[in-house]
């Protein structure tokens, strides 16, 4: 599937947002998750192919001019309007899909499957707990957006200053804690002590935690051995890695998630 870029937008200081339209999005179906993602496919501007491209065809230019598939968090989906809006966290000039973005412009094409996903807010739960990075803010976001005026929310959010920080909208009662690495010793840590010296409200909750691999980890650990989570209640894994680019985290992902499930 393939969509043209209708728009692009400058969300915050390190966000870019990409609104695609027409090509191939009237065969789109969303899901009913919140974390819902397609894997999208950039091409370096040496390939002898343009989008639209047959995928087996293009892996046969050769290691370099192959498409480089990468994971995108759904934004959000009009279906009436049949407009597919997806966020780029941008990392300089590093990373296929970041510099993508910044390049992009209406007419561009992108390539793409799914959607996919694994969580949405569970309706059962008194209360939701969410926290992540830059990473996870269109999933949390999203998910923010789908829950009701009733509902109870806590959030923790980690970025570099308070310039990064983004709009969010929800009528759940939501309790939103920004965090920034510029003010901390150890920028790393940040989001684990802010969630470890944070008291969790009585009630049932869920879990939604994504992020850096190494502060997922520890976070997911101190969750399920200390507070008691269930690990069925819980979305919790890493979307990138510190000090790894996207195709070395791609080798070596599915052995951290091997190993991270045998922590707790």
């Amino acid at each position: 599937m393939y969509a043209e870029v209708e728009r692009v937008e400058q969300v915050s200081r390190g966000m870019v947002r990409v609104v695609l339209a027409r090509g191939e999005l009237g065969q789109f179906v969303s899901t009913p998750f919140t974390d819902q993602y397609v894997s999208a496919y950039f091409i370096s501007e040496e390939a002898p192919y343009g989008v639209p491209f047959d995928l087996e065809e293009a892996r046969a230019a050769g290691a370099d001019l192959e498409p480089r598939p990468r994971r995108l968090t759904v934004r959000s989906w009009d279906a009436e309007k049949k407009l597919l809006t997806l966020d780029f966290f941008m990392h300089g000039d590093q990373g296929h899909a970041g510099v993508w973005a910044q390049r992009a412009k209406p007419g561009d094409r992108l390539q793409f499957k799914g959607p996919n996903g694994s969580y949405a807010p569970d309706p059962e739960a008194d209360w939701h707990f969410l926290a992540g990075d830059e990473s996870t803010l269109p999933a949390i976001s999203a998910s923010l957006e789908a829950m009701p005026s009733d509902k109870r929310c806590v959030v923790f959010l980690v970025v570099d200053s308070p310039e990064d920080e983004v709009e969010i909208h929800s009528k759940a009662a939501l309790n939103l804690i920004w965090l920034h690495r510029s003010k901390a010793q150890k920028p790393e840590d940040v989001l684990f002590q802010a969630i470890r010296e944070f008291e969790f409200p009585d009630g049932t909750y869920d879990v939604f935690v994504h992020g850096e691999a190494a502060e997922v980890r520890e976070i997911r650990k101190h969750l399920i051995k200390d507070r008691g989570v269930e690990k069925g209640r819980a979305s919790i894994s890493p979307y990138w890695r510190r000090d790894h680019t996207d195709e070395e985290w791609r080798r070596v992902k599915k052995q951290w998630l091997a190993d991270q499930q045998q922590d707790v």
